[in-house]
């Protein structure tokens, strides 16, 4: 049941300033404990006479539909008498009204003069809420610096919202100086009261080792306090640290299990790095249907990796029929969300490259390589595909790079064993198919070459 007295504007609590008036009084003594019938037959007389305090408890039971039908035109009427009167908390949620666009036309100007008008009284809600305004640009010119300065007025009151977000402001430096120890404060202030954010900003501050010793241990009790609360980022959070053995025992099931958790919520990360544990059978049976649906709702969200992995997975045929021409689209896409992601690109370039179509895919490869000089495979199937075309002289450059930077990746030394043979060089392809087999002793690509060039293995 939700109590009455409660603000809208960020926190929704508040504690109500004594009034007169032991009708008022019963009425809020009903609404705490749910009775809203007994609560709204208080409040009504009351309001009708003016009273301030009923005018904004009236107003808020039609805002939440507590007793009545959720009415947001009958809420605006009963806020703005209250406002009227100068009532700090039907200020706030007035101006929360309009921000949010809640049964009147959006409008920042207003939603910014009664937050003035309130957070003027002290407000801590309304003095949170408009240095959320500042920090955004909605209404005003964004200004971190006055963000930072209504976050210190409602933080110095209290308000847990308030200081987690001055938590974040200086472990970022907007709008102060970067101070990770003034960060850790303020985060700590909030934690201490429960809040599921500054925990999981602490959990962050020890995971990063920012303004204190990394530390995942630690990292992994804040955010197990805020996971337990349902906060979906925490959850995530705790999901990696699980899938990496991060401050706790590695466990992929874990994992899987606070990865779902986040995303049921729409997390959009979580929800791709459940797909993957799901295709790849790691902490529950491996499941394409389900690995698929995840990246399905994460790539739906604009997950760059969610559609490079849908590109994988149509390209091996893995849980969808085998498609190139998708894989390519969903590349593409990935690509146009995270134009610097290299493995996009050379997934793509596969693609290309089993369609047979090699200049695109030697495009493709060479992006990546541009995006990322040290990324072996990308170097490795530009060489192939040299070879393919039969340019083994310029693939052999690209060969020689791909075992320098990847000596243990025996299809490196299968595509410079290929180069070398194609070549004449038959004591490098030997060489070579015999360290590919050295690496991979049931690899038959190894065995045919060095079987064709009439040597042992």
């Amino acid at each position: 049941m939700k109590a009455l007295g409660l603000l809208l504007g960020g926190l929704l609590f508040l504690v109500i300033n004594p009034v007169q008036g032991a009708d008022l009084q019963k009425g809020m003594a009903a609404g705490a404990c749910g009775d809203y019938a007994t609560a709204l037959a208080e409040f009504r007389p009351l309001a009708a006479q003016g009273n301030a305090e009923a005018e904004y408890e009236l107003g808020l039971m039609y805002d939440l539909g507590l007793g009545v039908p959720h009415d947001y035109a009958q809420a605006l009427t009963w806020y703005r008498k209250s406002a009227a009167q100068g009532n700090s908390s039907a200020q706030v949620n007035l101006g929360v009204m309009y921000n949010h666009g809640r049964g009147v036309p959006q409008d920042y100007a207003q939603a910014l003069a009664w937050l003035r008008k309130s957070a003027a009284q002290g407000n801590a809600v309304a003095q949170d809420d408009l240095a959320d305004a500042y920090a955004h640009g909605h209404g005003v010119t964004q200004d971190y610096t006055q963000a930072a300065a209504w976050l210190r007025k409602a933080a110095a009151k209290g308000s847990a919202r308030a200081q987690t977000n001055l938590g974040f402001s200086y472990a970022s430096g907007q709008g102060v100086p970067q101070n990770y120890a003034d960060a850790l404060v303020w985060f700590h202030k909030a934690a201490e009261q429960g809040y599921a954010t500054a925990q999981t900003g602490l959990g962050i501050m020890y995971n990063k080792g920012q303004g204190l010793a990394q530390d995942y241990a630690q990292a992994a009790a804040w955010y197990s306090k805020a996971a337990a609360q349902g906060y979906a980022q925490a959850q995530f959070n705790l999901g990696l640290l699980y899938e990496h053995g991060q401050g706790v025992a590695q466990d992929y099931a874990q994992a899987a299990a606070w990865y779902g958790k986040a995303a049921a919520q729409g997390h959009v990360s979580a929800q791709a790095n459940l797909g993957f544990l799901y295709t790849h059978g790691r902490g529950v049976p491996q499941d394409y249907t389900q690995g698929i649906a995840w990246y399905r709702k994460a790539a739906a969200q604009g997950n760059a990796i969610a559609e490079n992995n849908l590109g994988i997975l149509y390209a091996h045929g893995q849980g969808v029929p085998q498609d190139y021409d998708q894989a390519i689209a969903y590349f593409t896409k990935a690509i146009a969300l995270k134009p610097d992601g290299a493995m996009s690109y050379r997934g793509r370039g596969q693609a290309y490259t089993h369609m047979a179509l090699y200049d695109q895919a030697i495009a493709d490869y060479t992006k990546a390589i541009v995006l990322d000089p040290s990324y072996a495979p990308a170097y490795n199937n530009r060489a192939w595909v040299y070879h393919e075309k039969g340019e083994d002289i310029q693939g052999l450059p690209d060969a020689e790079k791909a075992v320098a930077l990847a000596p243990k990746d025996a299809n490196t030394f299968g595509t410079r064993a290929a180069i070398f043979e194609k070549l004449g060089q038959r004591d490098k392809a030997i060489s070579d198919y015999r360290a590919k087999l050295k690496l991979e002793p049931n690899d038959d690509f190894a065995k045919d070459g060095l079987k064709r060039l009439g040597a042992a293995p």
